[in-house]
């Protein structure tokens, strides 16, 4: 396997070549925007990467796609003063020296009580992760039980931090979702929710996972936008 690249416009797309015992050469972009492709062993470099340019468009389309499922928040400092979502909206943070550890929401502010400020951070992502196994579920509970209709159910919902995906779902049908979601509105957690609820019907983003997935959620593209703006 090596690594190639084309340009294509102002964009170079880098990709990884395997040379295998096939007919056809094979494109796939996986979720982390990595491009492979898979050729057959008689192919001259120049054609490939001829074939390569001619699916840039298709490609970029996909990388970017992906994209929108990378959590682009800043980091955090987690002093009194700096901002934080919650549902898609804007809570100002507010530490208060109390020998008792607790985490409210309080007319717009996230109030955060401790004897040790250094453990603001912990405090607050132990607070969002408890607030996102409740609501998570509360919002995933009806469209579970719509996708019954297509014979599927997940066979575990978990709730994690993630670095680079909103959620996933696996082979084996678990979904799993980004704590940092417990930061965006509504919608956009329903968005990923009917998202990898399609996967569990289609693993991969074929024509037919994008009709399902608007079949079932006629606005999902309002959400997926809404989600990459609020949370760049």
């Amino acid at each position: 396997m090596s690594e190639q690249k084309i340009q294509f416009g102002s964009k170079e797309i880098v990709f990884e070549l395997e040379y295998q015992e096939r007919k056809s050469l094979g494109i796939t972009v996986y979720p982390d925007r990595k491009v492979t492709v898979k050729a057959p062993l008689d192919s001259a470099l120049e054609k490939i990467q001829e074939k390569v340019r001619k699916r840039a468009p298709w490609i970029l389309k996909q990388q970017s796609y992906f994209l929108s499922f990378e959590p682009l928040t800043p980091a955090r400092k987690y002093i009194s003063g700096e901002s934080h979502l919650y549902l898609g909206r804007q809570y100002r943070l507010k530490i208060y020296h109390s020998p008792e550890e607790v985490v409210k929401l309080k007319r717009g502010f996230l109030e955060v009580y401790t004897e040790d400020k250094s453990k603001a951070k912990k405090l607050v992502r132990d607070w969002y992760k408890k607030r996102a196994k409740i609501k998570f579920h509360e919002i995933a509970e009806n469209w579970i039980v719509r996708f019954k209709r297509h014979g599927v159910e997940p066979s575990d919902f978990i709730i994690k931090w993630m670095e680079k995906r909103w959620g996933s779902c696996t082979p084996k049908g678990k979904i799993i979702l980004n704590v940092e979601l417990m930061k965006a509105p509504k919608g956009c957690i329903e968005y990923v929710v009917v998202h990898e609820l399609c996967h569990l019907i289609h693993h991969n983003h074929s024509n037919a996972f994008f009709e399902l997935q608007t079949k079932e959620m006629g606005d999902w593209r309002k959400w997926k936008e809404r989600l990459e703006k609020v949370m760049a």
